[in-house]
């Protein structure tokens, strides 16, 4: 004999957000403002770094200075990985329909995944051409690479700052913000670079810098493809420990075992949980679900789906 049950009206349940309060209309607003208030920090980062590359590419060239053309060729990266996130900050909250019944919210994963690979692989490039440099070391215009360095690094940091603040609730806004960090390491390593060439004649610290930044900017491109990806295999988030919540289930008065238990990221800020727990008496299955709920909530569990059974299907469905 089994009960099956997915979901009570009767707990609390947090719609995806952590903590597991109801949304309210006020946590609406607050909701879409926040994301209005990222979205303007986009457009304008967005056109701030376009009006830049460009400056950034002729002092590259007329400087003959590598390691300008690098950080050109992250800004150049920067111009598409901002207008993918803000393409995918607008696509991603469109609403589900019968076949996508999650919505687009994964675009929002899938794009900080093509974030951070781009930047690996320009990394590459930078560095290959970095050790060409470093066997042949040519001869730098000091001055125009200090002076487009240093407008790039104001650039970047104003970028930086209007990217901040979203960049903490979602992996999305995170890779447009580590591109646009990875600029302003490259201007700060540019500027290094340029003074060690006008100051002591070291033209060979222009491709040292470049294999610093971008040394710097692979750590976080790295974390950020294997986050997405992790996101993207359904694994367990992180900061859950999956026996931690077995434990908290397996506690309700009433559940005789857990089993069948998963739990993933849905996008950033919306995980979700299934589980099947056994609960030999009938009339304790509502307040096992109710109290199963409230237990998730501690650990940030939004999406809960539990299946209720009397006795464990394994034991009463006929093996094919």
């Amino acid at each position: 004999m089994s009960a099956v049950v997915a979901k009570t009206d009767c707990a609390p349940l947090a719609n995806g957000r952590a903590g597991g309060a109801p949304l309210t209309h006020g946590d609406e607003g607050h909701s879409h403002h926040h994301h209005d208030q990222a979205t303007a920090g986009l457009k304008a980062a967005l056109w701030l770094t376009l009006l830049f590359f460009f400056a950034e590419v002729i002092g590259g060239f007329l400087a003959n200075s590598l390691a300008l053309l690098a950080d050109a060729g992250h800004m150049l990266t920067d111009v598409g990985a901002l207008g993918l996130t803000l393409f995918v900050a607008w696509f991603s909250r469109q609403p589900g329909n019968a076949s996508k019944t999650y919505g687009y919210l994964r675009w929002e994963i899938l794009a900080a995944f093509l974030n951070g690979s781009v930047l690996l692989l320009v990394s590459a490039g930078i560095v290959w051409e970095a050790i060409g440099r470093l066997r042949h070391p040519q001869p730098i215009e000091s001055g125009v690479m200090l002076i487009v360095a240093t407008g790039g690094l104001v650039v970047n940091i104003a970028a930086a700052r209007l990217l901040h603040a979203g960049a903490t609730h979602s992996l999305n806004m995170r890779g447009a913000y580590l591109h646009v960090v990875s600029d302003l390491l490259g201007s700060v390593a540019a500027i290094i670079a340029g003074l060690a060439v006008r100051y002591q004649g070291w033209t060979i610290a222009d491709p040292v810098a470049s294999i610093v930044m971008t040394a710097l900017i692979v750590r976080g491109a790295w974390q950020l493809v294997r986050e997405s990806v992790d996101v993207l295999l359904e694994a367990v988030p992180p900061h859950i420990q999956l026996d931690a919540v077995r434990a908290a289930i397996a506690a309700v008065p009433g559940v005789g075992s857990v089993h069948d238990l998963h739990i993933w990221t849905v996008t950033s800020g919306m995980i979700a949980m299934s589980v099947h727990v056994v609960v030999p008496e009938p009339a304790a299955h509502q307040s096992a679900l109710e109290q199963i709920h409230a237990n998730m909530a501690a650990f940030g569990i939004g999406h809960v789906t539990v299946q209720v059974e009397g006795q464990a299907l394994a034991e009463c469905v006929p093996a094919r």
